[in-house]
Protein backbone atom coordinates (compact mmCIF):
# COMPACT_ATOMS: atom_id res chain seq x y z
CA UNK A 1 0.00 0.00 0.00
CA UNK A 2 1.42 3.40 -0.97
CA UNK A 3 0.51 6.99 -0.18
CA UNK A 4 -1.38 7.21 -3.50
CA UNK A 5 -3.42 4.08 -2.86
CA UNK A 6 -7.14 4.97 -3.27
CA UNK A 7 -8.20 2.91 -0.21
CA UNK A 8 -5.64 4.61 1.99
CA UNK A 9 -6.58 8.04 0.64
CA UNK A 10 -10.23 7.32 1.38
CA UNK A 11 -9.41 6.20 4.94
CA UNK A 12 -7.43 9.32 5.78
CA UNK A 13 -10.03 11.60 4.19
CA UNK A 14 -12.78 9.88 6.17
CA UNK A 15 -10.83 10.28 9.40
CA UNK A 16 -10.42 14.00 8.81
CA UNK A 17 -14.06 14.47 7.76
CA UNK A 18 -15.24 14.31 11.39
CA UNK A 19 -14.89 18.08 11.71
CA UNK A 20 -17.51 18.41 8.96
CA UNK A 21 -20.15 16.94 11.20
CA UNK A 22 -20.20 13.17 10.65
CA UNK A 23 -19.41 12.44 14.29
CA UNK A 24 -20.42 9.94 16.91
CA UNK A 25 -20.60 10.83 20.59
CA UNK A 26 -19.76 8.20 23.17
CA UNK A 27 -21.44 8.33 26.56
CA UNK A 28 -19.18 8.78 29.55
CA UNK A 29 -18.72 5.65 31.63
CA UNK A 30 -17.47 5.16 35.16
CA UNK A 31 -13.97 3.75 35.52
CA UNK A 32 -13.15 0.56 37.34
CA UNK A 33 -11.21 0.92 40.59
CA UNK A 34 -7.80 0.14 39.09
CA UNK A 35 -8.21 2.59 36.20
CA UNK A 36 -9.43 5.36 38.52
CA UNK A 37 -6.53 4.79 40.93
CA UNK A 38 -4.00 4.99 38.08
CA UNK A 39 -5.69 8.08 36.61
CA UNK A 40 -5.54 9.85 40.00
CA UNK A 41 -1.73 9.42 40.00
CA UNK A 42 -1.47 11.61 36.89
CA UNK A 43 -3.80 14.45 37.89
CA UNK A 44 -1.02 17.06 37.97
CA UNK A 45 0.16 18.71 34.76
CA UNK A 46 3.67 18.07 33.50
CA UNK A 47 5.93 20.20 31.33
CA UNK A 48 6.20 19.27 27.67
CA UNK A 49 9.55 18.86 25.94
CA UNK A 50 8.44 21.50 23.42
CA UNK A 51 8.16 24.04 26.22
CA UNK A 52 11.64 23.13 27.50
CA UNK A 53 13.20 23.49 24.04
CA UNK A 54 11.38 26.79 23.51
CA UNK A 55 12.69 28.21 26.78
CA UNK A 56 16.18 27.00 25.86
CA UNK A 57 16.01 28.89 22.55
CA UNK A 58 15.26 32.10 24.46
CA UNK A 59 17.95 31.39 27.06
CA UNK A 60 20.65 30.65 24.46
CA UNK A 61 19.81 33.79 22.48
CA UNK A 62 20.13 35.94 25.61
CA UNK A 63 23.30 34.12 26.70
CA UNK A 64 25.05 34.62 23.34
CA UNK A 65 24.10 38.30 23.41
CA UNK A 66 25.49 38.61 26.94
CA UNK A 67 28.76 36.86 26.00
CA UNK A 68 29.25 39.06 22.93
CA UNK A 69 28.55 42.29 24.82
CA UNK A 70 30.64 41.16 27.79
CA UNK A 71 33.70 40.45 25.65
CA UNK A 72 33.23 43.77 23.90
CA UNK A 73 33.06 45.55 27.28
CA UNK A 74 36.36 43.97 28.38
CA UNK A 75 38.12 44.44 25.05
CA UNK A 76 37.41 48.12 24.32
CA UNK A 77 38.50 49.10 20.84
CA UNK A 78 37.69 52.26 18.98
CA UNK A 79 34.67 54.24 20.14
CA UNK A 80 32.21 53.55 22.95
CA UNK A 81 31.67 49.86 23.52
CA UNK A 82 27.87 50.15 23.35
CA UNK A 83 27.84 51.96 20.00
CA UNK A 84 24.93 50.61 17.95
CA UNK A 85 27.08 48.63 15.48
CA UNK A 86 28.26 45.99 17.96
CA UNK A 87 24.89 45.30 19.61
CA UNK A 88 23.27 45.06 16.17
CA UNK A 89 25.82 42.49 15.00
CA UNK A 90 25.63 40.55 18.28
CA UNK A 91 21.83 40.33 18.18
CA UNK A 92 21.92 39.29 14.51
CA UNK A 93 24.55 36.61 15.17
CA UNK A 94 22.66 35.27 18.16
CA UNK A 95 19.43 35.02 16.17
CA UNK A 96 21.29 33.24 13.37
CA UNK A 97 22.79 30.83 15.90
CA UNK A 98 19.37 29.87 17.28
CA UNK A 99 18.06 29.49 13.72
CA UNK A 100 20.94 27.22 12.64
CA UNK A 101 20.71 25.18 15.85
CA UNK A 102 17.04 24.68 15.06
CA UNK A 103 17.84 23.63 11.48
CA UNK A 104 20.38 21.17 12.88
CA UNK A 105 17.60 19.69 15.07
CA UNK A 106 19.66 20.60 18.13
CA UNK A 107 16.52 21.41 20.13
CA UNK A 108 15.03 17.95 19.76
CA UNK A 109 14.65 15.99 22.95
CA UNK A 110 17.16 13.28 22.08
CA UNK A 111 19.83 15.93 21.36
CA UNK A 112 19.14 17.87 24.55
CA UNK A 113 19.66 14.68 26.54
CA UNK A 114 23.11 13.97 25.03
CA UNK A 115 25.04 17.21 24.44
CA UNK A 116 28.57 15.74 24.58
CA UNK A 117 27.67 13.18 21.92
CA UNK A 118 26.46 16.02 19.70
CA UNK A 119 29.36 18.48 20.00
CA UNK A 120 29.95 18.34 16.25
CA UNK A 121 26.30 19.22 15.53
CA UNK A 122 26.42 22.18 17.94
CA UNK A 123 29.78 23.37 16.63
CA UNK A 124 28.72 23.25 12.99
CA UNK A 125 25.57 25.24 13.73
CA UNK A 126 27.58 27.96 15.56
CA UNK A 127 30.21 28.06 12.79
CA UNK A 128 27.44 28.36 10.17
CA UNK A 129 25.82 31.24 12.07
CA UNK A 130 29.02 33.29 12.46
CA UNK A 131 30.11 32.31 8.96
CA UNK A 132 26.88 33.73 7.55
CA UNK A 133 27.39 36.86 9.65
CA UNK A 134 30.98 37.28 8.42
CA UNK A 135 29.93 36.75 4.79
CA UNK A 136 27.25 39.39 5.18
CA UNK A 137 29.80 41.80 6.66
CA UNK A 138 32.21 41.16 3.79
CA UNK A 139 29.56 41.72 1.11
CA UNK A 140 28.31 44.91 2.78
CA UNK A 141 31.90 46.13 3.32
CA UNK A 142 31.56 46.81 7.05
CA UNK A 143 33.59 43.89 8.41
CA UNK A 144 36.74 46.06 8.66
CA UNK A 145 35.00 48.18 11.33
CA UNK A 146 35.00 45.27 13.80
CA UNK A 147 37.77 43.82 15.93
CA UNK A 148 39.02 40.41 14.77
CA UNK A 149 40.13 39.65 18.32
CA UNK A 150 36.62 40.38 19.60
CA UNK A 151 35.03 38.26 16.86
CA UNK A 152 37.33 35.29 17.57
CA UNK A 153 36.79 35.62 21.31
CA UNK A 154 33.02 35.67 20.80
CA UNK A 155 33.30 32.57 18.64
CA UNK A 156 35.15 30.63 21.38
CA UNK A 157 33.20 32.12 24.29
CA UNK A 158 29.84 31.62 22.61
CA UNK A 159 30.48 27.96 21.80
CA UNK A 160 31.75 27.31 25.33
CA UNK A 161 28.61 28.95 26.74
CA UNK A 162 26.33 26.86 24.48
CA UNK A 163 28.06 23.64 25.47
CA UNK A 164 28.06 24.49 29.17
CA UNK A 165 24.35 25.36 29.15
CA UNK A 166 23.55 22.17 27.25
CA UNK A 167 25.41 20.01 29.80
CA UNK A 168 23.51 21.66 32.67
CA UNK A 169 20.17 21.36 30.85
CA UNK A 170 20.78 17.68 30.05
CA UNK A 171 21.32 16.98 33.75
CA UNK A 172 18.00 18.59 34.68
CA UNK A 173 16.16 17.05 31.70
CA UNK A 174 17.17 13.52 32.71
CA UNK A 175 16.12 14.17 36.30
CA UNK A 176 12.82 15.76 35.23
CA UNK A 177 12.06 12.77 33.00
CA UNK A 178 12.71 10.36 35.89
CA UNK A 179 10.52 12.42 38.23
CA UNK A 180 7.72 12.84 35.70
CA UNK A 181 8.13 16.62 35.42
CA UNK A 182 8.75 16.30 31.68
CA UNK A 183 6.55 13.70 30.08
CA UNK A 184 3.95 13.10 27.43
CA UNK A 185 1.30 10.85 28.89
CA UNK A 186 0.20 8.31 26.33
CA UNK A 187 -2.47 5.64 26.15
CA UNK A 188 -2.33 2.73 23.73
CA UNK A 189 -5.65 2.13 21.96
CA UNK A 190 -5.90 -1.49 20.92
CA UNK A 191 -4.20 -4.53 22.46
CA UNK A 192 -2.72 -7.83 21.46
CA UNK A 193 0.60 -8.51 19.65
CA UNK A 194 0.52 -5.23 17.69
CA UNK A 195 0.30 -3.21 20.91
CA UNK A 196 3.09 -5.24 22.52
CA UNK A 197 5.39 -4.64 19.54
CA UNK A 198 4.58 -0.92 19.64
CA UNK A 199 5.28 -0.64 23.39
CA UNK A 200 8.59 -2.52 23.08
CA UNK A 201 9.63 -0.22 20.23
CA UNK A 202 8.82 2.94 22.21
CA UNK A 203 10.58 1.70 25.34
CA UNK A 204 13.66 0.83 23.27
CA UNK A 205 14.11 4.50 22.32
CA UNK A 206 16.67 6.15 24.61
CA UNK A 207 15.80 9.49 26.21
CA UNK A 208 12.19 9.57 25.04
CA UNK A 209 9.63 11.47 27.13
CA UNK A 210 6.67 9.14 26.54
CA UNK A 211 5.04 7.70 29.66
CA UNK A 212 2.62 4.90 28.77
CA UNK A 213 -0.26 4.98 31.24
CA UNK A 214 -2.16 1.91 30.10
CA UNK A 215 -4.12 0.19 27.36
CA UNK A 216 -7.78 0.49 26.38
CA UNK A 217 -9.51 -1.95 24.07
CA UNK A 218 -13.12 -2.96 23.41
CA UNK A 219 -12.19 -6.57 22.71
CA UNK A 220 -12.50 -9.26 25.39
CA UNK A 221 -9.55 -10.92 27.12
CA UNK A 222 -9.40 -13.76 24.59
CA UNK A 223 -8.57 -11.40 21.73
CA UNK A 224 -6.87 -8.70 23.81
CA UNK A 225 -4.95 -9.98 26.86
CA UNK A 226 -5.42 -8.12 30.19
CA UNK A 227 -1.65 -7.49 30.45
CA UNK A 228 0.44 -6.46 27.44
CA UNK A 229 4.19 -5.84 27.79
CA UNK A 230 3.67 -5.25 31.51
CA UNK A 231 0.88 -2.69 31.06
CA UNK A 232 -2.70 -3.45 32.16
CA UNK A 233 -5.78 -3.16 29.99
CA UNK A 234 -7.73 -0.54 31.94
CA UNK A 235 -11.09 -0.62 30.18
CA UNK A 236 -13.06 0.01 27.02
CA UNK A 237 -12.86 2.95 24.61
CA UNK A 238 -15.85 4.65 26.23
CA UNK A 239 -14.10 4.42 29.60
CA UNK A 240 -10.99 5.94 28.04
CA UNK A 241 -12.84 9.25 27.63
CA UNK A 242 -13.18 9.59 31.41
CA UNK A 243 -9.64 8.30 32.06
CA UNK A 244 -8.11 10.83 29.66
CA UNK A 245 -9.98 13.68 31.36
CA UNK A 246 -8.81 12.74 34.88
CA UNK A 247 -5.23 11.77 34.00
CA UNK A 248 -4.61 14.74 31.65
CA UNK A 249 -3.51 12.45 28.84
CA UNK A 250 -1.44 14.12 26.09
CA UNK A 251 -1.49 11.47 23.37
CA UNK A 252 -3.52 8.52 22.15
CA UNK A 253 -1.62 6.02 20.01
CA UNK A 254 -3.91 3.79 17.99
CA UNK A 255 -2.27 0.41 17.45
CA UNK A 256 -4.41 -0.87 14.61
CA UNK A 257 -3.57 -1.52 10.95
CA UNK A 258 -4.96 0.89 8.35
CA UNK A 259 -6.47 -2.13 6.64
CA UNK A 260 -8.92 -2.37 9.58
CA UNK A 261 -10.56 0.74 8.16
CA UNK A 262 -14.02 0.44 9.71
CA UNK A 263 -12.65 -0.24 13.19
CA UNK A 264 -10.16 2.64 12.98
CA UNK A 265 -12.93 5.03 11.96
CA UNK A 266 -15.25 3.79 14.70
CA UNK A 267 -12.57 4.39 17.32
CA UNK A 268 -11.60 7.81 16.05
CA UNK A 269 -15.23 8.97 15.89
CA UNK A 270 -15.33 8.44 19.64
CA UNK A 271 -11.87 9.74 20.51
CA UNK A 272 -11.51 12.94 18.49
CA UNK A 273 -13.54 14.97 21.02
CA UNK A 274 -10.62 14.73 23.49
CA UNK A 275 -8.05 17.59 23.69
CA UNK A 276 -5.13 15.28 22.85
CA UNK A 277 -2.80 14.38 20.02
CA UNK A 278 -4.08 11.29 18.21
CA UNK A 279 -1.50 9.23 16.36
CA UNK A 280 -1.85 6.08 14.29
CA UNK A 281 1.08 3.74 14.81
CA UNK A 282 2.86 3.02 11.52
CA UNK A 283 5.76 0.92 12.81
CA UNK A 284 4.25 -2.36 11.56
CA UNK A 285 2.64 -0.96 8.39
CA UNK A 286 4.12 -1.81 5.05
CA UNK A 287 3.60 1.75 3.75
CA UNK A 288 5.78 3.92 1.56
CA UNK A 289 5.10 7.47 2.72
CA UNK A 290 7.40 10.42 2.24
CA UNK A 291 9.38 11.16 5.46
CA UNK A 292 7.47 14.38 6.12
CA UNK A 293 4.23 12.38 6.30
CA UNK A 294 5.36 10.94 9.63
CA UNK A 295 6.03 12.21 13.11
CA UNK A 296 8.37 10.17 15.27
CA UNK A 297 8.75 8.98 18.83
CA UNK A 298 12.47 8.31 18.70
CA UNK A 299 12.62 6.17 15.57
CA UNK A 300 9.04 4.87 15.80
CA UNK A 301 6.96 6.37 12.94
CA UNK A 302 3.47 7.72 13.57
CA UNK A 303 0.76 9.10 11.29
CA UNK A 304 -0.70 12.34 12.66
CA UNK A 305 -4.51 12.12 12.71
CA UNK A 306 -5.46 14.97 15.07
CA UNK A 307 -3.39 17.49 17.02
CA UNK A 308 -4.26 18.98 20.39
CA UNK A 309 -5.52 22.50 19.66
CA UNK A 310 -3.87 25.62 21.15
CA UNK A 311 -0.94 23.72 22.63
CA UNK A 312 2.48 24.60 24.09
CA UNK A 313 3.59 28.12 23.06
CA UNK A 314 0.21 28.89 21.54
CA UNK A 315 -1.33 28.30 24.96
CA UNK A 316 1.27 30.60 26.55
CA UNK A 317 0.46 33.36 24.05
CA UNK A 318 -3.27 32.93 24.63
CA UNK A 319 -2.83 33.03 28.42
CA UNK A 320 -0.82 36.27 28.20
CA UNK A 321 -3.54 37.66 25.92
CA UNK A 322 -6.19 36.73 28.50
CA UNK A 323 -4.33 38.32 31.43
CA UNK A 324 -3.55 41.58 29.61
CA UNK A 325 -7.02 42.14 28.16
CA UNK A 326 -8.84 40.90 31.28
CA UNK A 327 -7.01 43.48 33.41
CA UNK A 328 -7.77 46.12 30.79
CA UNK A 329 -11.45 45.11 30.76
CA UNK A 330 -11.74 45.15 34.55
CA UNK A 331 -10.25 48.63 34.73
CA UNK A 332 -12.29 49.95 31.78
CA UNK A 333 -15.65 48.55 32.92
CA UNK A 334 -15.21 48.97 36.69
CA UNK A 335 -17.56 52.02 36.83
CA UNK A 336 -20.25 50.04 35.00
CA UNK A 337 -19.76 47.02 37.26
CA UNK A 338 -20.00 49.16 40.42
CA UNK A 339 -23.15 50.87 39.15
CA UNK A 340 -24.67 47.50 38.18
CA UNK A 341 -23.94 46.04 41.62
CA UNK A 342 -25.70 48.98 43.29
CA UNK A 343 -28.70 48.71 40.94
CA UNK A 344 -29.11 44.97 41.58
CA UNK A 345 -28.99 45.50 45.33
CA UNK A 346 -31.62 48.26 45.19
CA UNK A 347 -33.89 46.39 42.76
CA UNK A 348 -34.34 43.04 44.55
CA UNK A 349 -33.23 41.02 47.53
CA UNK A 350 -30.39 38.58 47.25
CA UNK A 351 -26.71 38.40 46.32
CA UNK A 352 -25.19 40.61 43.63
CA UNK A 353 -23.38 37.75 41.91
CA UNK A 354 -24.83 34.53 40.55
CA UNK A 355 -22.57 31.45 40.45
CA UNK A 356 -23.27 28.64 38.02
CA UNK A 357 -21.60 25.31 37.28
CA UNK A 358 -20.68 25.00 33.62
CA UNK A 359 -18.63 22.75 31.37
CA UNK A 360 -15.02 23.93 31.07
CA UNK A 361 -11.89 22.72 29.34
CA UNK A 362 -11.69 18.94 28.90
CA UNK A 363 -15.31 18.66 30.06
CA UNK A 364 -14.40 19.58 33.65
CA UNK A 365 -16.88 21.54 35.73
CA UNK A 366 -16.05 25.19 36.48
CA UNK A 367 -17.87 27.92 38.40
CA UNK A 368 -18.75 30.95 36.27
CA UNK A 369 -19.62 34.37 37.70
CA UNK A 370 -22.47 36.59 36.47
CA UNK A 371 -24.40 39.52 37.82
CA UNK A 372 -27.68 38.17 39.22
CA UNK A 373 -30.48 38.95 36.76
CA UNK A 374 -33.31 36.89 38.29
CA UNK A 375 -35.17 37.02 41.57
CA UNK A 376 -32.98 35.07 43.97
CA UNK A 377 -35.70 32.57 44.92
CA UNK A 378 -36.30 31.78 41.22
CA UNK A 379 -32.69 31.45 40.06
CA UNK A 380 -32.00 28.27 38.09
CA UNK A 381 -28.35 27.18 38.53
CA UNK A 382 -28.94 24.06 36.42
CA UNK A 383 -30.36 26.04 33.44
CA UNK A 384 -32.89 23.30 32.79
CA UNK A 385 -35.52 25.97 32.04
CA UNK A 386 -34.13 28.44 29.50
CA UNK A 387 -34.89 32.14 29.90
CA UNK A 388 -37.52 33.28 27.39
CA UNK A 389 -38.87 36.65 26.25
CA UNK A 390 -40.71 38.50 29.06
CA UNK A 391 -39.70 35.74 31.49
CA UNK A 392 -41.29 36.65 34.89
CA UNK A 393 -38.24 35.31 36.73
CA UNK A 394 -36.06 38.15 35.37
CA UNK A 395 -35.88 41.39 37.36
CA UNK A 396 -36.22 44.89 35.88
CA UNK A 397 -32.46 45.45 36.14
CA UNK A 398 -31.91 41.90 34.94
CA UNK A 399 -33.69 42.53 31.62
CA UNK A 400 -31.41 45.46 30.84
CA UNK A 401 -28.14 43.82 31.85
CA UNK A 402 -29.00 40.59 30.01
CA UNK A 403 -29.92 42.51 26.84
CA UNK A 404 -26.67 44.48 26.94
CA UNK A 405 -24.55 41.54 28.24
CA UNK A 406 -23.50 43.59 31.26
CA UNK A 407 -24.41 40.53 33.35
CA UNK A 408 -21.38 38.76 31.81
CA UNK A 409 -18.79 41.37 32.91
CA UNK A 410 -17.75 39.53 36.12
CA UNK A 411 -16.40 36.80 33.86
CA UNK A 412 -13.38 39.03 33.27
CA UNK A 413 -12.33 37.77 36.72
CA UNK A 414 -12.84 34.17 35.57
CA UNK A 415 -10.58 34.86 32.59
CA UNK A 416 -7.96 36.55 34.76
CA UNK A 417 -7.86 33.59 37.16
CA UNK A 418 -7.75 31.05 34.32
CA UNK A 419 -11.00 29.06 34.44
CA UNK A 420 -12.19 30.88 31.29
CA UNK A 421 -10.44 32.41 28.32
CA UNK A 422 -11.55 35.78 26.97
CA UNK A 423 -12.40 34.22 23.62
CA UNK A 424 -13.61 30.67 23.07
CA UNK A 425 -16.75 28.54 22.90
CA UNK A 426 -19.27 29.91 25.40
CA UNK A 427 -19.60 27.59 28.43
CA UNK A 428 -22.99 25.97 28.86
CA UNK A 429 -24.53 24.92 32.15
CA UNK A 430 -23.89 21.25 32.90
CA UNK A 431 -27.62 20.41 32.64
CA UNK A 432 -28.47 22.77 29.77
CA UNK A 433 -31.31 21.38 27.65
CA UNK A 434 -33.18 21.92 24.41
CA UNK A 435 -36.79 20.67 24.56
CA UNK A 436 -35.99 18.48 27.60
CA UNK A 437 -32.99 16.97 25.81
CA UNK A 438 -29.45 17.61 27.02
CA UNK A 439 -27.29 19.50 24.53
CA UNK A 440 -24.80 16.65 24.08
CA UNK A 441 -27.71 14.36 23.18
CA UNK A 442 -28.87 16.83 20.51
CA UNK A 443 -25.53 17.42 18.76
CA UNK A 444 -23.09 14.73 17.69
CA UNK A 445 -19.59 15.71 18.73
CA UNK A 446 -20.87 18.34 21.19
CA UNK A 447 -18.07 17.67 23.70
CA UNK A 448 -15.44 18.46 21.05
CA UNK A 449 -16.10 22.15 21.79
CA UNK A 450 -14.45 21.52 25.20
CA UNK A 451 -11.06 20.78 23.64
CA UNK A 452 -10.15 24.39 24.46
CA UNK A 453 -11.03 26.68 27.36
CA UNK A 454 -14.49 28.24 27.07
CA UNK A 455 -14.65 31.99 26.56
CA UNK A 456 -16.36 35.13 27.80
CA UNK A 457 -17.23 35.79 24.16
CA UNK A 458 -16.98 33.63 21.08
CA UNK A 459 -17.22 33.23 17.33
CA UNK A 460 -20.78 31.90 17.53
CA UNK A 461 -21.94 34.83 19.69
CA UNK A 462 -20.75 37.54 17.30
CA UNK A 463 -22.07 35.55 14.33
CA UNK A 464 -25.69 35.80 15.45
CA UNK A 465 -26.01 32.64 17.57
CA UNK A 466 -26.50 34.28 20.95
CA UNK A 467 -29.38 34.18 23.41
CA UNK A 468 -32.24 31.72 23.80
CA UNK A 469 -31.69 28.19 22.51
CA UNK A 470 -35.24 27.14 21.67
CA UNK A 471 -34.49 24.66 18.89
CA UNK A 472 -32.06 21.88 18.10
CA UNK A 473 -30.81 23.80 15.06
CA UNK A 474 -29.57 26.66 17.24
CA UNK A 475 -27.37 24.46 19.41
CA UNK A 476 -26.12 22.69 16.26
CA UNK A 477 -25.14 26.01 14.69
CA UNK A 478 -23.44 27.17 17.89
CA UNK A 479 -21.42 23.97 17.99
CA UNK A 480 -20.53 24.31 14.30
CA UNK A 481 -19.16 27.81 14.84
CA UNK A 482 -17.31 26.70 17.99
CA UNK A 483 -15.58 23.89 16.12
CA UNK A 484 -14.72 26.27 13.29
CA UNK A 485 -13.10 28.59 15.85
CA UNK A 486 -11.04 25.75 17.32
CA UNK A 487 -9.81 24.61 13.91
CA UNK A 488 -8.83 28.13 12.80
CA UNK A 489 -7.63 29.68 16.05
CA UNK A 490 -4.99 32.41 16.05
CA UNK A 491 -4.24 35.44 18.23
CA UNK A 492 -5.48 37.64 15.37
CA UNK A 493 -8.75 35.69 15.26
CA UNK A 494 -9.15 36.30 19.01
CA UNK A 495 -8.50 40.02 18.53
CA UNK A 496 -11.08 40.19 15.75
CA UNK A 497 -13.73 38.48 17.89
CA UNK A 498 -12.89 40.60 20.94
CA UNK A 499 -13.19 43.92 19.13
CA UNK A 500 -16.31 42.91 17.18
CA UNK A 501 -18.11 41.73 20.34
CA UNK A 502 -19.45 45.11 21.60
CA UNK A 503 -20.51 46.08 18.06
CA UNK A 504 -22.37 42.83 17.35
CA UNK A 505 -23.97 42.54 20.80
CA UNK A 506 -25.61 45.94 20.44
CA UNK A 507 -27.48 44.56 17.44
CA UNK A 508 -28.53 41.35 19.19
CA UNK A 509 -32.25 40.61 19.30
CA UNK A 510 -32.13 37.15 20.88
CA UNK A 511 -31.00 37.94 24.43
CA UNK A 512 -33.72 38.19 27.04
Amino acid sequence: MTENDPALRYTLEAVRSFRDGEIATAPRRELNDMARQIAQQYRGDGMSSNMVSGLLRIAEFLLLCAVGLGIRAVYVGKGPWLAWEYPAVIVSGSLLAVAFLNIAEAYQFRILSRPLQNIARLGLAWIAALGALATMGFLLKWSEDFSRVWFGSWFLGGFTAILLVRVIVSHFVKRWVRNGVIERRAVIVGGGPAAEMLIRSIEAQPYNDIRICGIFDDRDDRRSPPIVAGYPKLGTINELLEFARIAHIDMLIVSLPLTAESRVLTLLKKLWILPVDIRLSAHTHNLHFRPRSYSFIGQVPMLDIFDKPINDWDSVAKRIFDIVFSLFGIILFSPIMIATAIAIKLDSKGPILFRQKRHGFNNEEIEVLKFRSMYSEQCDPTAKQAVTKNDPRVTRVGRFIRKTSIDELPQFFNALLGSLSLVGPRPHAVSAQSHDTLFYEVVDGYFARHRVKPGVTGWAQISGWRGEIDSSDKIRMRTEYDLDYIENWSIWFDLKILFLTPIRLLRSENAY
